[in-house]
Parts: C-alpha cells; structure tokens; sequence
C-alpha cells in the first residue's frame, strides 16, 4: 500500500543518458494532449467562420499561445515529470487553464479576449511555479530551470496585463510577451545540450499532439459527408480527403525520431534541434487549416467550382504542411548523419507543395472533385517516393 510519503515526490532530472530508456508517455500526459483536442476543434471552427486573409491571420494568432502552452507543459514533463500528486494537481489547474483558453477562443480577438488572455497567463502561471519547483530540488538544473522561471513568468505576467489594456494595445502586449516567451528558450544556448529533453519521450509526445491535429482532417470529412445526400461525388471526395490525411500521416511518421534532439546532446546542434523543434508549428497550423478546407469542399456545392478563397485555404494549407515536412525530413535525416537521402526526399516535399499551389493558381475552373483528386495524388506520389527510396535498404536488408 502507497504511504503518504510516496504521494509527494519531489521533482528529479529523468532526461540525461541512460535515464528512463524506455520511458512513453503517461495517462496523465495522454489526457492533458486529450483536452487540447478541443482547443484545437475550437481553433478550426473560428478559422471555418472567418474564411478570409484576417481570417488566417487571427487564426494563427490564436493557433500560436495554444501550441506554446502545449509545447511549456510537454518540455517541463521530459525532463522533470515524477508524477506524484503534486504535479497532477498542477496539471489538473492546467487542464482548467486550457479548457478556459478553448472558452475563449471564438471571439479571441474580439469580446472574449481578455478572457483569453488571462487563461494563458494562468496555465503559463502554473509552468513557472513548476520550475521554480525544480529549480528548488534539483541543484544541477538551476542554470536551466532558473532563466525559464523568470523568463516565462516576465511573459506571464506581460499577458496577465494586458487582459486590463484596451484593444488594440492589448494584442501589442501579446506580441511583446510571445517575443519573451520564445526568446527564453531560444537563447538558452548550451543549457539545452546540458539538459537536453528525453529523446523517445519527447517525440513521442510531438507525434502525439500530430495526430491529434491530424484527426481534425478527419473531422472534416466525417462533417463534410455528413452535411450532404450520400452520392458517388460526395464518397469520392471524402475517400480523397482520407487519402491526404493518410498520406501526410505515412510521410510524417515513417521520418519521425529523436535523432534532432540526440544530436543536441551529443554533438551540440542546438539550431538543429531548435529547428525540428519549431517546423512543428507551421505543421500543425497547415494540417488544422487543411481539415477545414476539407470540411468547407464537402459542405459547398459539389458541382461547382470552388470559390476562391476556399480554394486557396486548401490549396496554401495542405502546401504549407508539404513543404514544412519536407524540411522536417531533412532536418531529422541531417541530423543522423544521413543528408543526401534527406535532400531528395525535401526535394519531393518541395516539387509537391509548388504542384499544389499551381492547382490553386490555374484550377478556379475545376469541379470539386478533380481539385481534391489532384492533390490526393499529389500526397499519394510523396509515399510511393519514400517506399521507392527505402527499397536499397530492403535489398540490403534481405540479402545480409
């Protein structure tokens, strides 16, 4: 039987070499990602109301606190996660902390913004008192654990301000803030090699948060169909909707390991592994706007033509999530030593993401269903370029 002593555990370094090896994500860990579903559907249904380029632009002005709220909590539990009751009752104020920010995303630039301003400061709140928490218990950490407490509590504090600022100096805080948050870390330099995160642990937690955003595309077809009678273009175009979901799920996930953050440790690259790290963000901001575009596709009229800037939505998503993973592929193929395989794969990416912004260039005369067709094909061809590539490595495999 657990003493109350076990309860309580103090936070302990659990992402140096030969630590936890085969550590995963926890129930804990998994439920908070959960409650980021809904931010993220929140986030979607704002963009699908607002299809213009304020739209866009307010949409990734939203996307980014939610994301950096996420990426806060997942960096502190890589390294410093015990999992006593402590930290789930911090993280159980975290879960209020989003839910309040999914509350007041659909007007956040608008009536509810000071709402969700004073949401991020409370979940950023909870992550400061967290390392200042390690910063009390773990001496080898101080370094680290100290910039990041007082960093993100001055950016903390900046949004917790301007939720009595009125608009539009508001957002002009936001903006200060954001710079304060991003450039702690950003400028940490060495600390992050000398503490760097867990290297299964945390992209793990990264293609988890990816299949999350994933399953809004999913969303989309399932809202799209359903909006619609049940005829041979409506099933053809979800089927195409799946397939450019499938298919950015093959080439992510089949290039996804920890070699950006082995490297940061080993060798030093920390750019490297600042860049893998901050690709995420116009990945997850391109899948999520790519769902609605799907959604907005199946719910318009199937026999005519796109309007323009539903057609761009789809287009310029589904080219921004293209090209963001091919840099990605090469980041991570770079990274483990391996840059000339790396370099043809980003090439495909590239080739493909400039094929689908020619289709939104040239396609305003295409029905529905030839556009969504073409770019499923185009996102089809980057899996048959991978199996195409690894077939060397079969042979060689085969023949060993």
């Amino acid at each position: 039987m657990r003493t109350f002593d076990g309860w309580l555990r103090p936070p302990r370094l659990r992402s140096g070499e030969g630590v936890d090896d085969d550590r995963h994500a926890t129930w804990l860990e998994l439920f908070f990602d959960l409650v980021f579903v809904v931010a993220v559907a929140e986030l979607a249904h704002t963009l699908s109301a607002h299809l213009s380029v304020a739209g866009v632009l307010g949409f990734v002005a939203l996307f980014v606190p939610v994301w950096w709220a996420w990426i806060g909590s997942t960096f502190y539990a890589t390294r410093f996660d015990t999992d006593d009751v402590e930290y789930r009752l911090l993280t159980a104020v975290e879960i209020f902390g989003v839910i309040a920010l999914a509350v007041n995303i659909h007007d956040g630039l608008g009536s509810t913004s000071a709402g969700f301003a004073l949401a991020y400061a409370g979940v950023r709140g909870v992550l400061v008192f967290k390392y200042y928490r390690a910063m009390r218990h773990i001496p080898e950490a101080r370094p680290l654990t100290t910039r990041f407490a007082r960093g993100f509590g001055l950016a903390a504090l900046i949004w917790f301000a301007s939720a009595f600022v009125p608009v539009p100096y508001r957002f002009g805080l936001w903006a200060i803030g954001l710079a304060v948050d991003f450039g702690t870390p950003i400028s940490a330099g060495t600390l992050h090699a000398e503490l760097p995160p867990h290297p299964s642990h945390l992209p793990e937690r990264f293609g988890l948060f990816t299949i999350i955003v994933l399953g809004e595309a999913i969303v989309g077809v399932v809202g799209g169909i359903a909006a619609q009678e049940w005829t041979a273009t409506s099933v053809l175009i979800g089927a195409f909707g799946t397939a450019i979901a499938f298919s950015l799920w093959w080439i992510y996930f089949d290039n996804h390991d920890g070699s950006a953050v082995r490297a940061a440790q080993a060798e030093g690259r920390i750019w490297t592994y600042q860049e893998w790290l901050y690709l995420h963000l116009p990945l997850v901001v391109g899948l999520t706007a790519a769902g609605v575009g799907v959604l907005h596709v199946l719910s318009g009229d199937l026999a005519a033509p796109l309007p323009p800037a539903e057609r761009w939505l789809l287009c310029g998503s589904l080219a921004l999530c293209l090209a963001t993973l091919g840099l990605l592929h090469r980041t991570t193929l770079e990274c483990a030593g391996d840059l000339r395989p790396g370099a043809g794969a980003s090439l495909y990416r590239f080739g493909a993401a400039g094929f689908v912004l020619l289709v939104a260039l040239v396609g305003g005369s295409l029905p529905p269903v030839a556009l969504v067709g073409l770019l499923a094909l185009a996102c089809a061809a980057q899996v048959g370029a991978d199996l195409r590539a690894r077939e060397p490595e079969a042979v060689a495999s085969s023949t060993d």
